[in-house]
């Protein structure tokens, strides 16, 4: 199970939409992990100049992986987390996710970061079972 939600937060699922802000609160105590590191580098996002951030160190546990690969394949939460610290995240391997400023989608740097070249060449026989 990815997340551990609240039989409060299931019961207004069940009978409607749920607050963003729930969800998210939901991610940081299920997947606290992933939720930091992203809000680690959203914060260098924000207060630096670089046009991105990014993470090249290997969680610490299986546990922390599942976490991130868990958060980075779902759309809701993913997208919930773009939202809640406004930026757009890209990701590769089994770890290295970047956070971009709102709008760089279109730009060449994250086109570049994405692209198939820049996945091949970010792999090593490390991540091979990851």
């Amino acid at each position: 199970m990815s997340l551990d939600v609240s039989p409060k937060l299931l019961a207004e699922a069940e009978s409607g939409d749920i607050r963003e802000e729930d969800f998210v609160d939901t991610v940081r105590t299920s997947l606290p992990y992933a939720y930091d590191l992203i809000a680690s580098l959203a914060g260098e996002l924000k207060d630096g100049k670089a046009e991105f951030t990014d993470n090249q160190t290997p969680p610490p546990s299986e546990q922390e992986r599942g976490q991130l690969l868990r958060a980075l394949a779902s759309d809701a939460i993913r997208g919930s987390l773009e939202r809640h610290f406004g930026v757009e995240l890209a990701f590769q391997n089994c770890h290295r996710v970047a956070t971009f400023r709102p709008g760089a989608r279109n730009g060449e740097t994250y086109k570049r970061f994405t692209s198939q070249r820049s996945q091949i060449l970010n792999q090593s026989p490390e991540f091979r079972d990851c």
